[in-house]
């Protein structure tokens, strides 16, 4: 920042201070004391302070001008986004350096390679969806917001290494950078993937399955259907504190047709026509796959057709969902015949919090046991 914007900054910080001041005055003045009061149990005192809420929330009108002067002034909003052109918002965590983020990269695919070999024990197939960052698929908008050099060959890096170590993973970026041109793969105010990108996802993870298993049970039929195309408030958009009283500066909602797949027969068609319920396909990943509004477990029950158990979870990043699935009584008594796990690349370099699993048990899952073979061919 120059001297003269700091000076003019220092400047707009006084004259805040004083207008908000000022009011807060006027809403002193105007305050009247209620005809029966007691001031032993507080009551004027809860009088005194709904009344000031009513007539001047300054809490809420501070909050909105400072965030409207970052906004205005340098283009930047609170911690966890960045501010990209024509309205597009991106997660800071996609251009964070990690400090130690080589080590924990090292950490974080020991402890994948762990988790393939701990679902090869009970002979379960694994198939990675790699998310690529938004930055990633729409750099068109980021703007001045530079990425660290620790992110800016990441995916191709972590394609790089589950591919070494025998792990299937089809190429995501090529494919939503082919679907860019049909339509939106990434909404414009949040974090995640439209529907039709998730869709595209899905198809891709089903013909790469194809060439390489045949899944257990008979094909079902799901049918997915479009609902109307309402305005959406992206996920980023709450860290830019701008409502109420400057919501005109807010970047204009993003619009979302939401997607709802249904088995056939709950459809309509006849049940009789389809296969048994089985469920040899479980999901785990983040709110990628666990929210509805994008309706990825839904594209992938469809594409594949066969049913499938949801085990993603808003909030927890790729790796607790997926501990959390290894030490359930789901896998442990129906162990599926394939896991996809649906993991943001932007996860690979940062820490997790995993003191709530047992320390000795994720030492051993970094162990290394030797690359096994998790998607073949002959696996029928």
């Amino acid at each position: 920042m120059t001297r003269p914007l700091r000076k003019l900054y220092v400047a707009l910080f006084i004259g805040i201070l004083a207008l908000l001041f000022a009011a807060s005055l006027r809403g002193v003045v105007s305050y009247r004391t209620p005809a029966e009061f007691s001031v032993l149990d507080g009551n004027l005192a809860k009088t005194f302070e709904q009344h000031y809420d009513e007539e001047l929330p300054i809490k809420d009108i501070g909050t909105n001008l400072w965030a409207a002067l970052d906004y205005l002034l340098f283009n930047e909003g609170r911690t966890g986004v960045k501010i990209g052109e024509q309205g597009w918002l991106y997660s800071d965590e996609e251009f964070k350096p990690e400090v130690d983020g080589p080590k924990q990269i090292s950490e974080n695919l020991a402890l994948i390679n762990g988790i393939r070999d701990e679902l090869a024990k009970h002979d379960v197939l694994l198939l990675m969806a790699i998310v690529p960052s938004k930055a990633r698929l729409y750099p068109e908008f980021v703007g001045d917001n530079p990425t660290s050099p620790l992110r800016q060959n990441l995916y191709q890096q972590f394609l790089a290494e589950v591919s070494a170590a025998d792990i299937a993973a089809p190429n995501l970026l090529s494919t939503l950078q082919a679907g860019k041109d049909k339509g939106a793969m990434f909404l414009r105010t949040d974090t995640h993937w439209t529907p039709q990108g998730a869709d595209l996802v899905a198809q891709q993870l089903s013909t790469t399955l194809k060439r390489g298993i045949t899944l257990d049970g008979e094909p079902q039929r799901f049918i997915t259907q479009a609902n109307a195309t309402k305005p959406y408030k992206g996920d980023l958009t709450r860290f830019l504190p701008l409502e109420p009283w400057f919501s005109g500066l807010m970047p204009q909602p993003d619009r979302l047709r939401q997607r709802e797949t249904q088995a056939a027969e709950e459809a309509g068609e006849e049940a009789g026509l389809f296969g048994d319920n089985a469920m040899p396909v479980a999901l785990v990943g983040t709110s990628y796959s666990a929210n509805p509004a994008w309706n990825f477990a839904g594209a992938l029950r469809q594409h594949l057709q066969r049913d499938l158990s949801n085990h993603a979870e808003d909030g927890q990043g790729p790796l607790i969902p997926m501990l959390k699935y290894l030490q359930s009584d789901d896998f442990k008594n129906t162990p599926p015949q394939l896991v996809i796990w649906e993991f943001p690349e932007r996860y690979l370099p940062m820490s997790n919090d995993l003191s709530d699993f047992d320390a000795q048990w994720l030492s051993s899952l970094k162990k290394p046991a030797g690359n096994q073979r998790l998607v073949t061919s002959d696996r029928r």
